[in-house]
Order: C-alpha cells, then structure tokens, then sequence
C-alpha cells in the first residue's frame, strides 16, 4: 500500500512540530513546512520532506504543491496549522497588523485550500484539517483580532465542508484551548510590540494580561502540543470525521461561553477586570 501524503505548515515548532512527527511515527509521507528550512532541518533527519514555505506568499504554496503533486501524484491531506496571535485591544491594534493577522491565519489556509482541491477533486478523496481555536467561537477584550481571524476560519471551514463533500472530499476544524507552546510567549510580545498604538484608555487590559504572565498565564492549565497532534491524526484518518474537534478539557469549558447569554458573559468580563 503507498503511504498517504500529508502536508503541514508551520510545522517548525508546537503544534505543527508534534503533527510532522505523529504522522511520520504512522507511516505517512510528510511534507513539513516552515518560513525557514533550518527551523525543519531535524524533520528532514526523522525521514520528513521539508519544504520553505510562507503562507503568506502565493509563489511559495504553488511551488510546494505542485512539488508535492510532481513527486508524490497528489496530496491526501492539508493541514493548515501555520498561525500566530495579534493580542491588543481593538482600537490600539492599527489595521497594518490587522491585515497581518488575516493575511496569515486566514488568507494563508484559503491559498492552500485552492491549490489542493483541484487534485483532491481529481483523486475523488482528500482530507482539509484546519487549526482554529476556541478563540474561533467566543471572544474576549484583547483578543479581538485574534479571534475575528479565527471565526472567520470557522465560517470559510463550515462553507467548504459542504461545497466539497460531493467529491469525497472532508474539511475539519481543530479548536484547541491552550496549548503549552511558544504561542503563548509571542501572543503577548504582541501586546508590547511597537505597532501597537496605545491610547491610554485600555491600561487595566493590559495590567490585566501582565497578571497572566506574572503567576502562569494559562501554562497551568495548558494541554500539550501533542494532544492536538493526535486529535488532527483522527480528523485525517477518521472514516466519517467530526466536524469540529475541541482540544483540552479547558476547550470544552470555554466553549460553553457560547451558550451563555451575552449580557451575561459581558458581566464577567467587567468583574474580572475589576480584580486587577
């Protein structure tokens, strides 16, 4: 039997890390991607192929796919994990680093997407796992763009699912809740990055997320990057998947902050703010 090819992004460190080596210990044929093939260089070691790729660019996800396709004769899964957070309340983030934001974490799956479906299409089967987040379903002050890239994710996913499930194709979507990765570490670099204009009138958000980092942040109650690796394994695999796969038991728990009534939740909002 030939082994099944799946390509990965962001695969350099974290979640994408974990995935490339799950799916090089079940015998598939990994194509690990990053911005910088050095950051890959050890995948390449483990029997991964590696590949420079930016999401951000066009050229970049041509040139892997149809690599993938010249060498492998098509691709049987793309998981979408490359992503990064832009912290910051929504008036202080200036709309250069909003378009960043989508740029990468929407903009880059949907490049991917329309260069691999045209040959799913062809074999008549194919699997389209993308990494979102329970940000993707329920916001939070200073999370704002973060979350608007990540729902909007969620729209494009739950759309495509449906589009393509004629040809044999599934597409999924990942919710973890966090994640003990870097993720973490340069989400809240964001909220010191120069970009960002800081008009004064956000000062408790920002003191309150300096609490997080002082006594843990969401470390302590983190699930690991291998944890999520397993669950985009059964997305790929799964004969008749879930659409949706949260991660972590703390995923689950904050997903059900979508049933609760928006006033509701926007009075626990002001009373944590309130304990800073």
């Amino acid at each position: 039997m030939t082994a099944k090819t799946v390509l990965i992004t962001g695969s350099s460190s974290g979640i994408g890390r974990a995935t490339a080596e799950l799916f090089l210990a079940e015998d598939w044929t990994v194509y690990a991607t990053a911005r910088d093939t050095d950051d890959v260089a050890d995948l390449e070691d483990d029997g991964a192929e590696t590949a420079e790729l930016d999401v951000t660019e066009g050229d970049d996800v041509d040139a892997v796919v149809e690599r993938i396709v010249d060498e492998q004769g098509g691709i049987d899964c793309l998981v979408n994990n490359a992503g990064y957070a832009q912290f910051g309340p929504v008036e202080d983030v200036p709309v250069e680093a909003v378009e960043d934001q989508f740029d990468v974490n929407l903009y880059g799956p949907h490049r991917l997407i329309r260069a691999v479906l045209p040959h799913m299409r062809e074999a008549g089967s194919g699997r389209i796992v993308n990494v979102s987040s329970v940000s993707g379903r329920v916001s939070s002050p200073g999370q704002g763009v973060y979350s608007s890239s990540k729902f909007a994710l969620e729209g494009l996913t739950d759309a495509l699912r449906n589009e393509v499930e004629e040809y044999g194709i599934e597409a999924v979507l990942i919710e973890p809740g966090p994640i003990s990765t870097n993720f973490a570490d340069r989400a809240t670099d964001e909220l010191d990055d120069d970009r960002l204009d800081r008009s004064g009138a956000y000062e408790s958000l920002y003191e309150f997320y300096e609490q997080q980092q002082l006594f843990g942040g969401a470390s302590a109650i983190a699930s690991e990057p291998e944890e999520v690796a397993e669950a985009i394994l059964e997305a790929a695999c799964a004969p008749d998947p879930e659409a949706r796969y949260p991660v972590g038991g703390q995923a689950n728990l904050l997903l059900l902050g979508r049933f609760v009534p928006d006033r509701l939740r926007d009075t626990v909002y002001r009373f944590a703010s309130k304990l800073v």
